[in-house]
């Protein structure tokens, strides 16, 4: 337990940024699944969507610090493959 006044307005500061990350990590989670499911189901207009969603979602998080920049880029690199490998199959 923090002592001291600076150390207890750190542990907000922690706090708060630890919610924040943890809410931009699951909504970027959460978009790479829909794009999962589009790309398990099939449907390339939803999953090209889905890609250009989550891509979005996937950049924001690391613009906030959340995620490493390169972390995000291979991230949307690996999904990009994806929709690009079924596209191409189809």
């Amino acid at each position: 337990m923090a002592n001291h006044k600076s150390a207890e307005k750190r542990n907000r500061q922690a706090q708060a940024r630890r919610l924040r990350n943890k809410m931009n990590k699951t909504k970027m989670k959460t978009m790479i699944h829909k794009l999962d499911d589009a790309v398990v189901a099939g449907t390339a207009d939803v999953a090209k969507d889905a890609l250009r969603e989550a891509t979005s979602v996937i950049a924001k998080t690391a613009s906030k610090g959340t995620i490493h920049k390169r972390t995000a880029a291979r991230k949307i690199s690996r999904l990009a493959k994806r929709v690009n490998k079924m596209t191409s199959a189809a």
